[in-house]
């Protein structure tokens, strides 16, 4: 039975109070440490403290359950779309630019029959919010967060607080999820397996595992790959129950770093008879920035539509930003990079980009995928951040290593200002920030449905140009209000 919230503990308490509230609350070892002076490794929030959840207008929250359904149908177009093309029913560049840079074991993988309808049991979007709506600057399928957003939801809804998803809707989104993978099997187990390079993600996938457990509706545990047990029935894992067969093996690491994980073989053979429902699929395709490119393609939008139908292509037109591959491959004297111009001109090279003065650069080049440099914002280069000859180095070097490592140029959205509040350590009070922020959406997939589960709001400082977790980000839940954004 789910607790309910406090009734109007938010109502009672000071900002001030409620914020330190949040801060005492939390579980202590849910978010990687920092080692301090001595080496020690010391649990510390490294982010600001909200008093409260951050509020959402109703049309943006009804607009965020209509792109849950959207990305869903996005991703069964593109899987549907890469087989065709393997099997040259669709353009074969298609295939040819997802498999780019691909070592043969991750092609051969993801092009495995027994994966070949699957698609991610979790959709997270990095969304923008601008001053004309919002927009999806890139799509996550092994998304970090959700033990962060499930641990504050409960902190905040004991101050009386009410959220998108309600208090326990990652736990809730998680678990259903479950169900649709293991078709409605009774308390199914899973394990959560978490990679070294993810190890700072650890506490936060300890707190989920546990939190599904004490639902009573299944049984979670995180481990490191080398903890799952392998035996030619079934994969087994050491659970607070005893040793248990493993009914979903959710994955928690990067196709990149494959070759690293302990046991990663068995895992996939057991995923491949049948013996684990494993998730997120191991297809790199999907994973990849450079959908966004194939979506804008013009040569594919008759694909896109039909796939999508009109309203729902119409409607990702306008969220995914505009997206061109950095290939270096010389076109045709006759021919022009599509949507793309410099100096008013249709662009025949990527060498007139060098020109452009930096309120031209209205982009940024990013690794599209398969790579350590293309999760959290490594490896992203804000254009009008740069000098002339660090923009020039930047489309060089992404265009030098395009077989390798393809990178993307990027339509850039300038964030909308506004405004927030956070506990400051130093003084015990709460003080007013003006930030931009970026939204991330959860969504559990189950059968046709693609739930709204919670939204994880990140808030950082306006002047900077990317907005991710740092220490001077604002962090936390969303609720609705119509006093909201």
């Amino acid at each position: 039975m789910r607790a309910p919230c406090s009734a109007n503990a938010h109502e009672v308490l000071s900002a001030p109070d409620r914020a330190r509230y949040v801060a005492e609350h939390l579980p202590p070892d849910l978010f990687r440490s920092v080692v301090g002076p001595d080496q020690a490794e010391v649990a510390q929030t490294a982010w600001r403290i909200s008093p409260e959840p951050f509020p959402l207008k109703p049309s943006t929250v009804a607009a965020f359950e209509v792109l849950g359904a959207d990305l869903l149908a996005f991703y069964r177009a593109v899987n549907k779309l890469y087989f065709r093309s393997v099997r040259r029913t669709a353009p074969p560049f298609i295939a040819e630019y997802l498999e780019m840079g691909k070592p043969e074991h991750i092609v051969r993988l993801q092009r495995q029959n027994r994966f070949k309808n699957d698609v991610p049991g979790v959709i997270r979007p990095d969304v923008i919010l601008t001053d004309d709506g919002f927009i999806a600057s890139e799509l996550d399928s092994v998304p970090g967060g959700l033990g962060f957003v499930g641990a504050m939801g409960e902190t905040y809804c004991q101050l009386g607080f009410d959220q998108i998803g309600e208090f326990d809707g990652i736990v809730r989104g998680f678990v259903r999820m479950l169900s649709a993978l293991t078709n409605g099997k009774e308390k199914p187990v899973v394990a959560i397996a978490i990679s070294r390079e993810s190890h700072d993600y650890r506490g936060e996938m300890e707190w989920l595992a546990g939190a599904i457990t004490r639902t009573g509706l299944a049984e979670a545990v995180a481990v490191s790959p080398d903890e799952v047990v392998f035996t030619e029935e079934a994969l087994v894992v050491d659970t607070a129950e005893g040793r248990r067969k493993v009914d979903v093996l959710y994955r928690f690491f990067e196709l990149f770093d494959l070759l690293n994980i302990p046991k990663q073989e068995l895992m996939l053979y057991s995923a491949r008879h049948k013996r684990v429902a494993f998730t997120a699929p191991p297809k790199s395709f999907l994973e990849e920035k450079l959908l966004f490119a194939l979506f804008h393609n013009p040569a594919l939008e008759t694909l896109w539509r039909k796939e999508l139908g009109s309203e729902a292509f119409e409607r990702l037109t306008k969220i995914f930003p505009q997206t061109w591959i950095l290939d270096p491959r010389p076109l045709p004297p006759q021919a022009a990079i599509a949507g793309l111009t410099a100096d008013g001109r249709p662009l025949q090279s990527w060498s007139q980009l060098y020109g452009l003065s930096k309120s031209e650069r209205q982009f940024v080049v990013k690794p599209s995928g398969f790579s350590e440099l293309a999760w959290g914002s490594r490896g992203v280069h804000v254009a009008n951040d740069l000098t002339h000859d660090e923009w020039m180095a930047v489309i060089d070097g992404g265009l030098a290593i395009f077989e390798r490592t393809p990178h993307i140029l990027q339509r850039f959205h300038k964030g909308k200002r506004i405004q927030v509040s956070y506990l400051d350590n130093a003084s015990g009070g709460v003080r007013p920030m003006d930030g931009r922020v970026r939204l991330c959406p959860y969504y559990f997939v189950a059968g046709d449905e693609a739930l709204l589960s919670g939204v994880l709001a990140t808030i950082a400082p306006a002047d900077k140009r990317l907005i991710h977790g740092m220490s001077d980000a604002v962090m936390t839940t969303a609720r609705v209000s119509d006093a909201g954004y």
